[in-house]
């Protein structure tokens, strides 16, 4: 029980989860030796693989991950939806979250959270101890309340995100660099307010993991060039989770989990083009820069990461296949995506789901007739443009994984079996001993 607690004499349980964006399981259990504070958690508490969501895409995940709902709930399925009704398309933010988050549960228990650096949490809620947007945020002076915490992250050079167009030189060093910078500075930041022992949740996500996965994992995992700047990049991240453990008061539960896997990528798949190509889709321009440039004879197009959307009569402006032909039509779409090859013979495509066994909920009016789950090497793209070719290769050497996910959990009476990340918001409140309903998830507490 840490001295705030003696002083209020409140013996309430806390918790502090701490996120490690796009982590696999497999790097950190197979590498004990490496990243040994990793596994005495899972010596000492519980750790195993989960599985991310349907699609295993961050803009997706975290909203899923953070209220224990699918997106059909959450209302967000990836880094792009589109509107009810239109072609027209926005990045979702912190806003078009329309469940409750677990922090929200907590500050309506009458209790505190802080929380820090969660992607689609952009602008700041007001109505928590203390916030700081993560990912898609336009800036440290508009992502922090109240304003003493953006005063004290000013002073540790803190950043929202790294700078992703420095991974894409050819040399990584210039990279590597910032991000190692970046992860510093987030940690300074989690360890002051963790030391400042006033907040019943703390939530934070180091999500420069998934930015370093996205360039250097292949680089991992098939002894690249890299492979050395990666391991230390990891062995760093291992010591600040177990400086932070080390930090927390005894009454607080440690959680550490990744919002979905990672894996290496060897080609991108570029589906409008294809979709092109098989006679789904048709341009109305020469040169298409939007959604809104697709014909009316159009039956599919396709969002990443491998959503993909029947051009149905009543529901799409230019809608070509009629009612009573969707499921004829989506059952040849998800036929011809399973039967894909990539230039080297594999299968492109692991698995298609279709909405229904994925979204259920009040917002499941603009979720994706199909999502393709790729097989490892294939990272699913959309685009626009009529020139591209459907395979492709660029900077970027990972890619997320549905699979592979990590979760630890530093009590050894939670049991991880087969569960995901709707598992976790309830197995948190439980933790918590905030009340809520069973009916109220997907998901389901683990202890």
């Amino acid at each position: 029980m840490g001295l705030f607690d003696r002083l209020r004499g409140d013996d309430t349980p806390r918790v502090a989860f701490i996120g490690v964006d796009g982590v696999p399981y497999s790097l950190l259990s197979e590498n004990e030796e490496l990243f040994p504070n990793f596994a005495a958690i899972a010596e000492e508490g519980t750790a195993g693989e989960i599985s991310s969501i349907v699609p295993p895409e961050s803009s997706a995940c975290w909203p899923s991950l953070t209220t224990g709902v699918n997106p059909g709930e959450t209302g967000v399925y990836g880094f792009q939806d589109r509107e009810v009704g239109t072609y027209d398309t926005y990045v979702p933010m912190g806003r078009e979250v329309q469940a409750d988050r677990v922090w929200d549960r907590v500050q309506e228990d009458g209790r505190k959270a802080t929380v820090l650096n969660v992607p689609v949490t952009f602008p700041p809620q007001r109505n928590v101890q203390r916030m700081v947007s993560g990912f898609l945020s336009p800036g440290l002076e508009k992502a922090a309340y109240p304003d003493d915490v953006r005063d004290y992250l000013e002073t540790l050079d803190y950043r929202i995100d790294v700078n992703p167009k420095l991974g894409h030189q050819e040399d990584k060093s210039e990279f590597i660099e910032d991000a190692h910078a970046t992860v510093d500075a987030r940690f300074e930041a989690f360890k002051h307010y963790i030391e400042e022992d006033d907040w019943d949740l703390f939530f934070g996500v180091f999500m420069t993991t998934d930015r370093v996965n996205h360039f250097l994992f292949k680089d991992y995992e098939r002894d690249g060039e890299y492979k050395d700047e990666f391991i230390e990049f990891y062995q760093k991240v291992d010591q600040y989770i177990g400086r932070l453990r080390d930090a927390l008061p005894e009454d607080v539960t440690m959680i550490v989990a990744s919002d979905h896997g990672f894996t290496s990528l060897d080609y991108e798949v570029h589906f409008n083009e294809w979709l092109r190509e098989e006679g789904w889709l048709s341009f109305g321009t020469d040169d298409p820069e939007e959604l809104g440039d697709i014909a009316d004879d159009t039956k599919a197009y396709s969002f990443i990461p491998g959503r993909f959307y029947i051009n149905l009569e009543g529901r799409e402006p230019r809608g070509s296949v009629p009612e009573d032909e969707y499921d004829e039509v989506r059952d040849q779409l998800k036929a011809d995506l399973e039967a894909l090859e990539g230039p080297d013979g594999n299968k492109v495509v692991e698995r298609v789901v279709e909405k229904e066994e994925a979204f259920r909920g009040d917002h499941d009016d603009i979720a994706p007739d199909l999502v393709a789950i790729p097989n490892k090497g294939f990272d699913l793209k959309s685009g626009f443009k009529a020139d591209s070719d459907i395979f492709t290769t660029g900077p970027r050497n990972g890619m997320h994984s549905f699979d592979n996910t990590s979760l630890y959990i530093d009590t050894p009476e939670a049991t991880i079996g087969d569960a995901d990340l709707f598992d976790i918001t309830p197995t948190i409140l439980d933790l918590l001993e905030v009340e809520y309903s069973r009916g109220e998830f997907d998901g389901a507490s683990l202890l």
